[in-house]
C-alpha cells in the first residue's frame, strides 16, 4: 500500500476526513461515553493508558506534597514565632535559595551526586510502591526531593506570612494572657487560622504538580502522565495528547473543588451554601 492510500485510510479511521464541527461533536460524544480513543503508536486504549500512568505520577506528587507540608508548616510557625530573629532570617533566606533553584536542576544534581558519584540511589528505572514498598520508596527519594524543595519554600513563606497576621489578633493576645503555653497557642489558635490561606495554595500547587511533573518525570525516566505527555508530543500521538490534556484539566477542577470544600474545616467563618 502506498503512502497516500495509507494516509487516507488513517484519516478515515480517525474521522479526520469529516468537517471540523462533526469531528468535534463525534469526539465529545465519545468522551462523554468514557471513550478517549486509541493510541496511534501502540493501539492501546487511551483511558487505560492514562490511568496506568496516573498511579506513578500520583505516588510521586502526593508524597512530595505531604513531605512539603510536614516540613513547611512547622518552619513557617517557627519563623513567625521568632520574627526578626536569627532563626526567622535563616528560614527566609533558605526559602529564597530554594525558590531560585529549578526542580529539573535539583533533579540533575541529585542524579549526579547521589546516583552517579556516591551510588547510593538508583538513577534509572522505577518500582511501584504497590509492588514493593521498600524498593518503591527508594526510587521515589530523588524525584520527591526535587519536587518538594520548591514547594517547601513557597509553603513556608505562606505559612509564615499567615501566622504573623494571626499573631496580631486580639484572641491570640487573650490566649497568652490566660497563661497558655506558647506551643499550645501556636498549634491550637495560630495554626488552624493561618493554615486556611495556605490550604488554597496547596490546592493550586497540588494540581500543578499532578499535571506539570513532565520535566521531573523526564529527568528521572518515570513512567507517569508527564512523561507520557512529552512522548505523545514527540510521536504526534494526538489521541493520547488530547486525552492527557483533558485528564489534566479534570485534575485541576477536582483538586480545587476538594480544597474549597476542605477550606471550611480550617476556617469556621467559611460556610458552604
Amino acid at each position: 500500500m502506498d503512502d497516500e492510500a495509507a494516509l487516507a485510510m488513517m484519516r478515515e479511521q480517525l474521522g479526520l476526513d469529516k468537517p471540523l464541527p462533526i469531528q468535534f461533536l463525534t469526539w465529545l460524544g465519545e468522551v462523554l461515553s468514557g471513550n478517549l480513543g486509541t493510541s496511534i503508536m501502540n493501539g492501546q486504549d487511551v483511558g487505560s493508558l492514562l490511568w496506568q500512568r496516573f498511579g506513578v505520577t500520583a505516588s510521586v506528587v502526593l508524597v512530595a506534597m505531604l513531605t512539603s507540608l510536614l516540613v513547611a508548616v512547622p518552619l513557617g510557625l517557627l519563623a513567625a514565632h521568632r520574627h526578626n530573629q536569627s532563626t526567622d532570617y535563616s528560614i527566609v533566606f533558605g526559602s529564597i535559595v530554594l525558590l531560585s533553584m529549578p526542580s529539573f536542576w535539583v533533579g540533575l544534581m541529585l542524579l549526579v551526586v547521589f546516583g552517579a558519584i556516591l551510588g547510593w540511589l538508583p538513577t534509572i528505572g522505577f518500582v511501584s510502591i504497590g509492588e514493593d514498598l521498600g524498593r518503591g520508596m527508594i526510587y521515589l527519594i530523588m524525584p520527591v526531593t526535587a519536587l518538594a524543595l520548591t514547594e517547601i519554600a513557597v509553603l513556608t513563606r505562606m505559612m509564615r506570612a499567615g501566622s504573623l497576621e494571626i499573631m496580631q489578633k486580639d484572641y491570640i493576645t487573650h490566649a497568652r494572657a490566660k497563661g497558655l503555653p506558647e506551643r499550645r497557642v501556636l498549634w491550637r489558635h495560630v495554626f488552624p487560622n493561618a493554615f486556611a490561606p495556605t490550604l488554597t495554595m496547596v490546592g493550586i500547587m497540588l494540581a500543578g504538580l499532578l499535571s506539570g511533573a513532565a520535566v521531573t518525570e523526564t529527568v528521572f525516566t518515570l513512567p507517569g502522565i508527564g512523561k507520557l505527555l512529552v512522548d505523545s508530543i514527540y510521536a504526534r500521538d494526538y489521541p493520547v495528547l488530547q486525552g492527557a490534556l483533558l485528564f489534566i484539566a479534570a485534575i485541576y477542577v477536582v483538586t480545587n473543588l476538594t480544597i474549597d470544600i476542605a477550606y471550611s474545616f480550617f476556617d469556621p467563618r467559611v460556610r458552604l451554601s
